[in-house]
């Protein structure tokens, strides 16, 4: 579904809930795991039901996901870097005051 432009440049590896991937340096951790074929990046609170990027631009929240421990994150807001370990975020996270 997604693919990259050819001649992309500048290889990062993260974490994904277990699993290195690679990503081009620059990429928002929504782009990275898009290009890696993850479409589903949280569940909802009360049913369950996955949900992906939507507006990929910071508005919606549909892509929080957990980086390095840290849960309630978009993704599509923040920059891929070598080594950040990512999780799907299930449910509700509390938020760190």
């Amino acid at each position: 579904m997604f693919r990259r432009l050819p001649d992309t440049a500048g290889a990062v590896a993260f974490d994904f809930e277990g699993t290195t991937f690679e990503a081009c340096d620059g990429d928002s951790v929504a782009a990275a795991l898009l290009a890696n074929g993850v479409l589903v990046f949280r569940t909802t609170p009360v049913s369950g039901a996955s949900r992906g990027p939507w507006c990929l631009i910071g508005n919606c929240h549909e892509c929080l996901v957990e980086i390095d421990g840290e849960p309630n994150r978009q993704a599509c807001t923040v920059e891929v870097r070598a080594g950040m370990r990512v999780r799907r975020q299930r449910g509700a996270r509390m938020m760190h005051r």
